[in-house]
């Protein structure tokens, strides 16, 4: 039997892919994220399939969860939010079926700052300003962060950067990055990005921390920082240029 780690999408239930949504139709144990993961996606489970939230259980219950399914012939769904491949704590769980001898698949989902970009409408890679994206976060409550990802470290780079965890932290954000970036850099903050209650701010970043605070905005949110944010003159894509031989790939 196999555990599947899905993708569950940034949150309209809409959003997980075809592939996850054809996992979780076939699984008769489903492991989610009660808090970040739709309820509706559950419809698509098994009527008689094991749910179980993992909103309360430590890493050591979730294996056993999984370990017990796999023991008893069961596939298993574990929803994620987002995308599994980034800030998802699936590498530990990985880790821990590697020793158990459980066999696992990953399913891609569409993450937090792909949704913030269509609620945006913001291509984050634009020609000649801007070709680069980081995605990053900051250390506050959860696991430190490696000594050379510091903001101020990243920030040299002056690349569009995409924060996860840190609306908290905006004024934290704005002091590291203001050095780097300028007051007047482009910025924006998408929270429950295409949820109903998806909220976006458009600013500078000089302004976005006071935005941000105005509107209450706590959780569930990505910061973005960046020139492409508000480019509106740059060259076009060579990709569609009339002088590009398209022979070559």
């Amino acid at each position: 039997m196999t555990v599947y780690f899905i993708g569950a999408g940034p949150g309209a239930a809409d959003l997980i892919t075809v592939r996850g949504a054809r996992r979780l139709a076939d699984c008769r144990v489903c492991l989610y994220a009660g808090s970040l993961v739709p309820s509706e996606l559950l419809a698509e489970c098994p009527p008689d399939a094991r749910l179980v939230d993992t909103a309360q259980l430590d890493l050591d219950a979730i294996t056993a969860e999984l370990t017990a399914a796999h023991r008893d012939g069961h596939d298993v769904a574990r929803l994620h939010s987002g995308d599994p491949s980034v800030f998802s704590a699936v590498a530990e769980q990985m880790r821990r079926l590697d020793a158990a001898g459980v066999p696992y698949e990953m399913v891609p989902g569409v993450p937090a700052y792909a949704a913030a970009a269509a609620a945006l409408k913001r291509e984050l890679t634009v020609p000649t300003v801007g070709q680069t994206v980081v995605l990053t976060r900051i250390a506050s409550r959860a696991t430190a962060m490696p000594e050379t990802e510091d903001l101020a470290t990243l920030g040299r780079s002056r690349a569009l950067l995409v924060l996860h965890l840190a609306a908290r932290y905006a004024d934290r954000v704005v002091g590291e990055l203001l050095p780097h970036y300028g007051a007047d850099c482009p910025a924006a903050v998408v929270a429950y990005a295409s949820r109903p209650e998806e909220q976006v701010l458009r600013g500078t970043l000089g302004e976005i921390a006071e935005a941000v605070k105005t509107a209450g905005i706590v959780r569930t949110a990505v910061i973005m920082v960046g020139r492409t944010l508000g480019a509106e003159q740059f060259g076009d894509s060579h990709l569609y240029s009339p002088e590009r031989d398209r022979r070559i790939c």
